[in-house]
This record gives structure tokens, C-alpha cells and sequence, in this order.
């Protein structure tokens, strides 16, 4: 009985193998071109994206910055700012203003409300002879009082 389920067991699984190896031939005959156009395809994405990630990583770069050996240090004139009767938080607000800051950023900095920022620059333009802002700057630098 045993020698007939392994004979019987053994030509079955020949049967099976033959099967499965004729409808395998049968798909790579009659489906040949897509085959062959997947594994074509999937090489072209392949080498597509790694020559991508090849030519547009970033690149680093090094730069040179020459830095003067010794940088002139400014020296505000306190005549000048007594004179005209600068305070010192109206001058700090000044230079605030040559930096380019608005009002409610001076504020900000200073944690100072944006009404009491505008009255130290009125003050102080008002001292500058300057009726503008880019004015009170121009003649602070003119004077010594900004860098």
C-alpha cells in the first residue's frame, strides 16, 4: 500500500511540475512584450531616479569671508547729545529707528507701549530739527549720535 501512494504521490507531482511549467511557458510566450516592456521600464524609473537624486542633491559650498584685522569701534559723541538734550532712551530709540524697526517692533524690544515709542521720536526729531524718520537718522549719523 505504501509503495502504491509514493508512486501514485511521485506521478502526481511530475503531473503538477508539468502543468505549472507549461502554463508558464504559455504566459512568457504569449505576454513576452509586456514582460520584457515592465522589466525595461522598471530599469529606465530606476536609473531615472537615482541619476535624480545624483544631479540635483545640494551641493555644499564653501565660502571665504575676509574679516578686517581690526574694525574701527564708534564712539558716540556725548557733547553732541547733551547738547541738543537727547535723552538716553530717546537716543536708544533712534537707533532702533536707523535699523529699520516700526514703532510697534521699537515696543516690542523695549517692552514699552507703541504710544510712548512715538512720543520719544517725536521728541527726539523734534530736538533733530528732522521731520521724518529716514531725516532724524541722516542727522544723528551726521552728528556722532548713530554708527
Amino acid at each position: 500500500m505504501r509503495k502504491q501512494v509514493l508512486i501514485f504521490g511521485l506521478a502526481g507531482g511530475v503531473l503538477v511540475t508539468l502543468l505549472q511549467w507549461t502554463e508558464f511557458h504559455f504566459v512568457v510566450l504569449e505576454h513576452s512584450v509586456a514582460i520584457y516592456g515592465v522589466l525595461i521600464a522598471i530599469l529606465f524609473a530606476g536609473t531615472g531616479i537615482w541619476l535624480g537624486t545624483r544631479l540635483l542633491a545640494p551641493r555644499e559650498r564653501i565660502v571665504e569671508v575676509s574679516v578686517p584685522a581690526a574694525v574701527p569701534s564708534f564712539a558716540k559723541d556725548e557733547a553732541a547729545r547733551e547738547r541738543l538734550g537727547i535723552t538716553r532712551r530717546e537716543l536708544e530709540i533712534l537707533e532702533l529707528v536707523a535699523r529699520g524697526l516700526s514703532n510697534r517692533e521699537i515696543g516690542e524690544t523695549l517692552f514699552v507701549s507703541e504710544n510712548t515709542v512715538k512720543t520719544h521720536c517725536s521728541r527726539a526729531f523734534d530736538k533733530l530739527g528732522a521731520r521724518r524718520r529716514t531725516e532724524a537718522v541722516l542727522r544723528g549719523k551726521e552728528l556722532g549720535l548713530l554708527s
